[in-house]
């Protein structure tokens, strides 16, 4: 199965137009299959006093509250219609997040093909069945939830009108960067398991080697924050990759992809032709007469292998020489 590859731009246009437009040509330059973005209004996401995460009050101004940092982030209607046209240009899905229901209806109205759901929305029982009345395939996320909870926003969506085979589950932790003994891509098997969906991965950590071992696990969707430069100022450029790593990334999985193959164990196409330089054949270990009876200590296995296979070396012993064998040469009966 193609893995499908969503490059996660966020909020790390950092409210620039020009950015964003680069970021959208970093991902479709890399041969992501998606560029995914983030679609809000700050008033109806945060109050005023809300705080920052420890992580984001790292990476922005401390004095800078929530609404504040987030209002800053928005993307303007006539910016998503600009990001829309510059992805039809440069071959590449368009997305974003949706984090509040006027935002998913904005969406829904440009055309989305899919919908995500971000880890901060799956107790959100309003939320869950709009995006369950619209019956296209969903992408949920799941950091900082248990099985239960995972359980109880499948049960929203599947009331609300979605089958299971149409949502794709992400195990996800939303610690930027997350540190590594935290990752627990194990957590994402056993999602598969519970609740027999297709699962994969949105990828916190640095670097590319945890996104691609979960392809290994058998994630079929990856998501990963790009950034132009991860020294730009905003709260989740640290915890995001370059366009250069990016593109490793999409080389790595397409690669992964056909390095799993079809789990049927046999030998390949290309090394059928080195079975007979590889394996050995029985040969006179030393020199045997006619007559003389084969044992142990005159076979010997040797390459290469054209000859009888030390696998029948039982059938041979006491059998007597139908003729004289020199030292190396192949036993033939």
């Amino acid at each position: 199965m193609r893995t499908l590859i969503i490059a996660e731009a966020g909020v790390n246009h950092n409210g620039d137009l020009t950015m964003a437009r680069h970021l959208i040509d970093a991902a479709a330059d890399a041969g992501a299959d998606i560029v995914k973005f983030q679609t809000f209004k700050a008033d109806r996401l945060v109050t005023a006093s809300a705080k920052k995460a420890a992580y984001q009050m790292v990476t922005t101004a401390a004095d800078e509250s929530q609404y504040e940092m987030i209002r800053r982030l928005e993307l303007s209607e006539a910016m998503h219609e600009q990001l829309i046209a510059h992805c039809k240009l440069r071959g590449i899905e368009f997305f974003s997040t949706a984090f509040d229901i006027e935002s998913l209806d904005y969406l829904m109205s440009l055309g989305m093909e899919r919908i995500k759901i971000p880890s901060g929305e799956i107790t959100n029982l309003t939320y869950l069945r709009r995006v369950g009345s619209f019956g296209k395939p969903v992408i949920l996320s799941t950091g900082m939830s248990n099985l239960g909870e995972i359980e109880a926003a499948l049960m929203v969506l599947e009331k609300a009108g979605m089958t299971r085979d149409r949502i794709f589950v992400l195990h996800c932790n939303t610690e930027y960067p997350v540190p590594m003994r935290e990752v627990n891509l194990r957590a994402m098997q056993s999602i598969r398991q519970a609740f027999g969906v297709s699962v994969g991965f949105s990828d916190h950590t640095k670097g590319i080697e945890i996104a691609i071992a979960a392809v290994a696990l058998g994630a079929c969707i990856i998501e990963k924050h790009i950034t132009l430069d991860r020294k730009l100022p905003g709260p989740d450029h640290n915890a995001s990759i370059e366009p250069d790593e990016l593109a490793r990334l999409v080389y790595s999985i397409r690669n992964l992809e056909l390095a799993l193959g079809d789990g049927i164990k046999s030998p390949s196409d290309s090394e059928v032709k080195n079975r007979l330089v590889a394996r050995k054949s029985l040969v006179a270990a030393r020199v045997i007469t006619q007559g003389e009876l084969f044992s142990e200590q005159n076979l010997v296995a040797k390459r290469p292998g054209t000859g009888i296979s030390p696998m029948c070396l039982d059938e041979l012993l006491g059998r007597p020489a139908p003729r004289d064998f020199a030292p190396d040469e192949p036993i033939q009966l």
